[in-house]
C-alpha cells in the first residue's frame, strides 16, 4: 500500500447558508468550531441538507488519491449506526481499503456540518462524536507497517486516546506525513505542533495563515527563513497567490490557475494534498507535484463538495 490516511472519521453534511446565518449563530466564516451533541442538533434543525458524503480531511485526501489511481487505505473510528455504515459504505465505493472494524458504541459517527456562503467560502461546525474517540487499540500495526507512508490530519491531534493513536502509528510508520488543517487549531495545540513539525514529521502541508500562525510570521519571508532551515519537505498553499514547496535551500513555486468559477473552497486543501502526494510517490519532480496539487484543488473548488466524482 502506498499510503495509509489516519484521521477523523467524519460524514459531511453540506449546506448553503448566508452571512447572516454565521453572525447570528456566533460562528466565524473559514474556521471549523467544535461543538457537542445538543448544540450540533440545534443548528442542524434550522438548515436545509444539500448532500452528505463520506468525509474527514485526510479521507478525502485518500479519496482523492485513489481516484487518481494509486493503493491507499484509511484508519478512523464510526459506530455500528446509520451514518457509519453510510461512511465505511462511501470509502468501499471509493476502491478504499478501511482498516477499522465498526461496532457498537455510546457516541455517533462524526458529522460535520459545511456551511458554504455565497461567496465561495466555507464554514465547519463539528461534532466529532466517536471520531474524537480513536485511541491506539484503533490503529492497524500491520497496515501502518506495510504502507509506505502515513499521512495524519491536525484535527485528529487531542490529548488523551487520539493523541496515543497519533504517536503509536509515527512509532511503526516509515515516512510521516500530516496536515496542519485549521489556524484555530494550530492555535490550540502551538507547541505540540511545531514540535511535530521540527522532530517528528517528514513532510508538513499548510496553507499561509496555519504556518504563519504556527512560528508567529510576521512575514511571508519568515515563513520562508524557516522551511529552509527545517530541513523536511513544507508545503504551503497560498490561494490565489499559488502554492510553494521548500525543502533545504531548494524553494519551488507554481501559480495558481487563473479564472476559476469558484462554487465552494470545501476540500480545497485537501486534493491539493492528494495531487501532491501522487506526484511525490510516483516520483515526479516537486514542480510536477505542486502542478497537480493545483490541478486537484482548482478542480475541486468549482463544484460543491470534496468529492471529484
Amino acid at each position: 500500500m502506498k499510503i495509509l490516511g489516519i484521521g477523523n472519521a467524519i460524514v459531511d453534511v453540506i449546506c448553503k447558508v448566508d452571512d447572516q446565518y454565521l453572525v447570528n449563530n456566533q460562528l466565524t466564516k473559514s474556521t471549523m468550531k467544535l461543538v457537542d451533541e445538543s448544540e450540533f442538533k440545534k443548528l442542524l434543525s434550522t438548515l436545509k441538507i444539500e448532500e452528505t458524503v463520506s468525509g474527514g480531511s485526510v479521507a478525502n485526501s485518500i479519496v482523492g488519491l485513489s481516484q487518481l489511481g494509486n493503493d491507499v487505505g484509511f484508519i478512523g473510528k464510526i459506530n455500528a449506526d446509520e451514518l457509519g455504515q453510510k461512511y465505511e459504505e462511501g470509502l468501499t465505493k471509493e476502491k478504499i481499503q478501511y482498516f477499522y472494524s465498526k461496532k457498537e458504541e455510546v457516541s455517533p459517527t462524526g458529522t460535520c456540518l459545511i456551511l458554504i456562503t455565497p461567496d465561495a467560502e466555507r464554514t465547519m461546525v463539528t461534532f466529532l462524536g466517536i471520531a474524537g474517540k480513536i485511541n491506539q487499540n484503533d490503529i492497524n500495526e500491520k497496515a501502518v507497517q506495510e504502507s509506505e507512508m502515513i499521512f495524519l490530519e491536525g484535527y485528529l491531534w487531542d490529548e488523551g486516546e487520539p493523541k496515543s493513536a497519533f504517536d503509536k502509528a509515527m512509532s511503526l510508520s516509515n515516512t510521516k506525513a500530516m496536515s496542519l488543517s485549521d489556524q484555530f487549531c494550530v492555535e490550540r495545540h502551538k507547541s505540540d505542533f511545531l514540535n511535530l513539525v521540527k522532530n517528528k514529521l517528514d513532510i508538513i502541508f499548510a496553507n499561509e495563515q496555519e504556518i504563519r500562525a504556527l512560528i508567529d510570521a510576521k512575514s511571508f519571508e519568515d515563513v520562508i527563513e524557516f522551511g529552509k532551515q527545517l530541513g523536511k519537505l513544507l508545503i504551503i498553499t497560498r490561494g490565489e497567490k499559488g502554492s510553494i514547496a521548500i525543502k533545504n535551500k531548494e524553494i519551488v513555486e507554481c501559480q495558481s490557475k487563473p479564472d476559476l468559477k469558484i462554487v465552494d473552497l470545501t476540500g480545497a486543501g485537501d486534493l491539493f494534498a492528494a495531487g501532491f502526494l501522487h506526484g511525490l510517490i510516483n516520483d515526479v519532480s516537486t514542480k510536477e507535484c505542486l502542478e497537480k496539487g493545483t490541478e486537484m484543488s482548482s478542480k475541486i473548488i468549482q463544484k460543491v463538495g470534496a468529492r471529484l466524482d
